[in-house]
């Protein structure tokens, strides 16, 4: 497993994702597109316009809206030049101004002198901040990756890791052979987003590439259609491929969930033991079914268990009955 955590992103390339998606302008600025972007928050400086500047986040994107363009305007001359260059003297990124408002002349100079980024845009404040927000927090989501496969099964984005060679890919290619969908085999992308959810893709060179040991390279969209892929899934459930050992004692009625912790996420935990003969795809297909019907409160493992006291319980009380029946 090999750890990322993504830290800085150049003005260049936010512009360069951005541009159309946010019908971004380049107003002034253009030298400074060497600048990084280190935090994934944005920030609007209206405190920091009016004279506070300890709390000044400097690091992020700074949007100016209408109020802070409408409060820029009211002031004079002389206070706008000292309001402006309060926050030229930081270190910012790159200024967006929505609504299309007319760049003020004191910030195209302070922009220029100082090679600070100044992007227009005819979007509102909100939607601006709505969208560079879900870029921002997939830019800088911690991200891991993992050797093995990722499958979406009747939903389920089950992830199959295991030593090399014991089989993963063999497996996501019989579920895809039966209907499922391949995200990625060999490396899995994982990144963690917002509220503890796990995304799994695959990278960019190997896509929907898939290696079978003994055949050599084959390409799962166009042997089995746009149907039998898919760009990404959550990640739900790792099941661990590892060899029987007939000494090892296994699972039997599953009344205990194991869990897995990927980038502090918790998820279902299955270590499967293989051999020949036995039938991976089923098995994995009964594990996604299962969690659905836990999902929907009800948990097979633990209504046997709870069948099975009551049986217990009423032959006891059969066996009392007799018992004091001196008759």
């Amino acid at each position: 497993m090999q750890n990322k955590t993504e830290s800085t992103l150049s003005v260049k390339q936010f512009f360069e994702d951005n541009q159309d998606r946010l019908n971004l302008h380049l107003d002034i600025g253009a030298s400074g597109l060497k600048r990084k972007i280190t935090e994934k928050d944005i920030h609007r400086p209206g405190l920091a316009l009016a004279g506070f500047v300890e709390l000044f986040a400097f690091h992020r994107v700074q949007v100016l809206g209408n109020t802070e363009i409408l409060f820029l305007n009211k002031l004079n001359d002389a206070d706008r030049i000292e309001a402006l260059k309060r926050i030229f003297q930081f270190q910012i990124p790159c200024i967006i101004i929505t609504y299309n408002n007319p760049v003020p002349q004191e910030i195209v100079k302070l922009a220029d002198a100082n090679e600070v980024p100044v992007f227009r845009t005819p979007l509102s404040t909100s939607d601006l901040t709505h969208l560079l927000i879900d870029y921002l927090d997939d830019q800088f989501a911690p991200l891991t990756i993992i050797h093995g496969s990722l499958v979406d099964v009747y939903g389920t984005g089950m992830l199959f890791t295991g030593r090399s060679g014991i089989g993963k890919s063999e497996i996501a290619l019989d579920l895809v052979e039966r209907g499922h969908r391949l995200v990625s085999d060999d490396v899995v992308q994982i990144t963690r987003k917002a509220e503890g959810v796990l995304i799994g893709s695959g990278t960019e060179m190997l896509k929907h590439f898939m290696e079978i040991r003994g055949v050599g390279i084959i390409d799962i969209r166009r042997m089995f259609g746009i149907r039998a892929i898919r760009l990404q899934k959550r990640i739900e459930m790792e099941i661990e491929l590892a060899e029987w050992d007939g000494n090892e004692d296994y699972e039997r009625l599953g009344l205990e969930e194991q869990k897995k912790k990927i980038l502090g996420v918790s998820i279902q935990y299955v270590r499967l033991p293989i051999f020949p003969g036995r039938n991976i795809a089923v098995i994995a297909e009964s594990l996604a079914l299962n969690l659905h019907l836990k999902v929907y409160g009800f948990h097979p493992a633990r209504e046997f268990n709870d069948l099975l006291a009551r049986s217990i319980q009423d032959r006891r009380r059969v066996r009392q009955y007799l018992e004091r029946d001196t008759e």
